[in-house]
């Protein structure tokens, strides 16, 4: 059992090649785009995200974020990805392998958000099938977790379309837009067969 990651902070960030997409780490040139995609579905992305800082899509928070991931790369604690659409290079959203655990655990948690004009069009179903082999293989992860709140029907369908099996109700897991809420546990292991 392998119980450090294999990919090293001083690797070239891999670029993921998905069906109709790509994931790449985010950089500082993306600030324009995710700015302007972020605005255009505020409404959107709201009620299924923590709370949104009164500075959340100024230049120099998106800087701070950018360091933030850099670090948690550096640390083995997340990795995060931004997925563009391959025809155009068009960011389409975002994906983080979060809260990574080693030792016994060998686990991590799945985040995802998506621009409303991009939204049930395949993009994210595409990015999180193509991140599982970054994280069953480069990462050396077990275990690749995610949690969605209830009435977020399209993110269950989702999950389980990507080969993640529901494990359970978590109660106020998560404080949401705001407030605590109640979340439903998914995961897929390693061994678990590709959707």
């Amino acid at each position: 059992m392998a119980f450090f990651r294999s990919v090293s902070h001083s690797d070239p960030f891999p670029v993921i090649d998905g069906h109709g997409i790509l994931l790449r780490w985010p950089q500082q040139s993306d600030y324009a785009a995710w700015s302007l995609l972020r605005e255009q579905s505020r409404d959107f992305l709201v009620p299924w995200e923590p709370t949104w800082p009164l500075d959340d899509l100024t230049r120099g928070a998106f800087r701070r974020r950018l360091k933030r991931y850099a670090d948690d790369q550096r640390n083995d604690l997340a990795y995060s990805f931004f997925i563009f659409r391959k025809e155009d290079e068009a960011l389409v959203g975002g994906l983080t392998i979060a809260n990574v655990r080693r030792g016994v655990a060998q686990a991590g948690s799945l985040g995802y958000w998506m621009g409303q004009p991009f939204a049930r069009r395949g993009y994210m179903s595409a990015a999180v099938k193509a991140i599982a082999p970054f994280a069953f293989g480069a990462l050396g992860l077990h275990r690749l977790e995610a949690a969605c709140i209830p009435t977020n029907r399209a993110s269950s369908r989702l999950l389980e379309k990507c080969g993640f099996k529901y494990e359970g109700h978590a109660r106020q897991y998560l404080c949401i837009n705001g407030q605590w809420q109640d979340h439903l546990l998914y995961a897929r292991l390693r061994d678990d067969p590709a959707p």
